[in-house]
């Protein structure tokens, strides 16, 4: 038997807000609100959104990783919606940035191809 991924779920104060965001983000039309709940279908990879009481304070434990065919451009695009960006790396023929969306969750966008 063997499990597969179907959804990364991101603990957030306003789901609604950070999904829409995400939705813009990935040009993703349309998001599945449920109130304390909301999913952005980007295929393949289904992000959930849940309203969580506390405020993060933290390093995410666990984060996602995109990638770009022009990750300077989307990196523009991306601080031009309300991201921040943390980070720029490279090692052993990776380069990737490293980035909070408006609700301080982090992320990672590297060039297409290296991941």
């Amino acid at each position: 038997m063997r499990i597969s991924p179907e959804m990364i779920t991101i603990d957030c104060p306003d789901p609604q807000t950070l999904a829409a965001w995400w939705a813009t983000a990935l040009g993703v039309e349309g998001t599945q609100d449920y109130g304390e709940f909301v999913i952005v279908p980007a295929t393949p990879l289904v992000l959930g959104f849940q309203r969580v009481p506390e405020p993060k304070t933290v390093k995410n434990r666990v984060h996602i990783d995109f990638a770009s065919p022009d990750r300077p451009a989307d990196v523009e695009r991306l601080v031009g919606l309300g991201a921040t960006v943390i980070g720029e790396h490279s090692m052993h023929g990776l380069s990737w940035n490293v980035l909070q969306d408006p609700q301080g969750n982090e992320f990672c966008l590297a060039d297409e191809g290296t991941q």
